[in-house]
């Protein structure tokens, strides 16, 4: 997968507000009644989600959400290794219950 071609594809969908946009990370607001067609997106360059799971997260993972906020319940993971770089997406829901943020990355393959 291309982190380039991810963003381009979260981009489509009718964002409220981008916080963020450089080579290897992505940060941006979208309203509740748009997740749908993101998912949608995320699940087809990434497949189901990797979070929630009934499964604990694997340490690479962890490691590479680290300095992004990690993850925690009520939000979703996306997340693929490639060996070379890791490309995440997470979606942190407001407690407005109106918007969410979504936050993309392509980190170094690292285990520390």
């Amino acid at each position: 997968m291309e982190f380039d071609k991810l963003k381009t594809e979260i981009k489509n969908v009718e964002l409220d507000m981008t916080r963020s946009d450089s080579e290897d990370y992505f940060e941006a607001v979208i309203k509740k009644a748009r997740l749908e067609e993101l998912a949608r997106v995320l699940e087809d360059n990434f497949g189901p989600p990797a979070w929630p799971s009934f499964h604990r997260l694997s340490q690479v993972a962890q490691i590479a959400l680290k300095n992004f906020g990690g993850i925690r319940n009520g939000q979703t993971l996306y997340f693929s290794n490639n060996g070379a770089h890791q490309i995440f997406a997470m979606l942190w829901p407001w407690q407005d219950n109106e918007r969410v943020t979504i936050k993309a990355g392509k980190v170094p393959y690292a285990i520390a």
